[in-house]
């Protein structure tokens, strides 16, 4: 069995409870043979970026530990996705979205992945979680921390923290 890696996943939601979507992904992919949940940030409350629609996200990232590959991990987190009622060929709304963030320091660009994920360094909804959990894990790419990536987005608006409802769970 191979040594497990640090992995950073993205939760999102605009459909529904968004939280308790959340809280189900996030259970979900603790009950997949070969992932550890570690800790889950915050929800944000987020404005919808890139895509016509009125609404809001609610946004969270996890760390896991995982002995499963890049592209195995990324199987099973679209089939829990679409077992949560994601419809990938839909483009809007959505009562879940999880996106592989990174995989330890790994870096693949490939037609089925691109890890880190592409679009880390420009959303403030991912990067604030990111920030929050792992301040100081710099991105492989770019060779700066969540945090410095965080900062240097912190005028876009439509990105705030929350409190966990009570769900029998406030994070991991």
């Amino acid at each position: 069995m191979k040594k497990p890696q640090q992995a950073f996943i993205g939760l999102g939601s605009n459909l529904g409870d968004t939280q308790a979507n959340l809280m189900a992904g996030w259970h979900r992919l603790g009950e997949v043979t070969g992932i550890s949940l570690i800790r889950l940030s915050s929800p944000y409350r987020t404005e919808p970026v890139g895509m016509d629609t009125e609404h809001w996200f609610t946004n969270a990232v996890g760390e896991i530990s995982t002995a499963l590959s890049p592209t195995e991990l990324l199987a099973a987190m679209l089939a829990i996705e679409a077992d949560l009622g994601r419809d990938r060929t839909l483009t809007r709304d959505r009562p879940v979205d999880l996106d592989l963030l990174y995989y330890g320091d790994l870096m693949i660009h490939s037609q089925a992945l691109t890890i880190p994920h592409p679009h880390i360094a420009d959303r403030l909804f991912v990067l604030a979680p990111l920030a929050e959990l792992a301040p100081e894990h710099v991105h492989p790419g770019l060779g700066r921390t969540n945090v410095e990536l965080c900062r240097k987005l912190k005028t876009q608006a439509g990105v705030e923290r929350q409190k966990w409802r009570s769900m029998g769970l406030s994070g991991v």
